[in-house]
């Protein structure tokens, strides 16, 4: 099997058993396809659980919803209303004024990865997010999960995210780009964990460098 038909299994495989694992969240807010809202609850969810993300967004949105008024909310209010996520008052901060730069901006999300970056508390990850749910775009955000699955897959030998994400974006065909973060986050939270995989329930079995490994020891 060639390295692509391998990778078009892998995918298809993932989401044949989509409906068997747990969607993350920020998936689910992403739906929205606002890229503002990505932007910001991507931001929230940085260091939070998921269930805390979407609980926090909601309750933002209720009170602010758009850049201006985001802007314009007293930054102990801000600061009151997103406590449950980790770091809030940084968060808080850098999301006050996000909203003031996107509001000075005509209420325009940057829709480049340079844009994105540019916006003080984005990385590249959270700039991936927001072009693929937010803009529809082509990207491959890269975070923990992507980073383990795509190593122990043996798709990628890399020590960081960062190195990983130009990784796939050489090898992967682009078709695959859009889904492969919402599948390999969701197969990473609840198959291939950190620690203990559940190997015995994973469907990827006999194309996983990893799994090939352990059992030769």
């Amino acid at each position: 099997m060639t390295a692509e038909k391998e990778m078009s299994f892998v995918i298809g495989t993932l989401k044949k058993h989509r409906s068997e694992f747990v969607a993350p969240a920020l998936t689910e807010i992403a739906k929205e396809r606002n890229p503002y809202k990505v932007l910001i609850s991507c931001i929230l969810s940085l260091r939070t659980r998921d269930e805390t993300t979407a609980r926090v967004s909601e309750s933002l949105y209720k009170v602010a919803d758009n850049p201006k008024d985001i802007a314009n909310l007293p930054l102990k209010k801000l600061s009151a209303i997103i406590r449950p996520v980790n770091y809030y008052k940084t968060k808080a901060v850098r999301i006050r004024e996000m909203s003031r730069i996107i509001h000075g901006n005509s209420d325009k999300v940057p829709d480049t990865m340079e844009g994105l970056l540019a916006l003080k508390g984005v990385g590249r990850k959270t700039a991936n997010i927001v072009l693929v749910y937010g803009f529809n775009y082509h990207g491959i955000p890269v975070d923990t999960h992507v980073h383990r699955v795509s190593n122990r897959l043996g798709w990628t030998t890399t020590k960081t995210p960062e190195k990983t994400e130009a990784e796939l974006r050489r090898i992967l065909p682009k078709k695959y780009w859009m889904d492969l973060n919402d599948l390999f986050v969701q197969f990473g939270q609840n198959i291939c964990a950190p620690q203990r995989p559940k190997c015995e329930k994973c469907p990827l079995t006999k194309h996983c460098k990893y799994y090939k490994y352990k059992n030769k020891r």
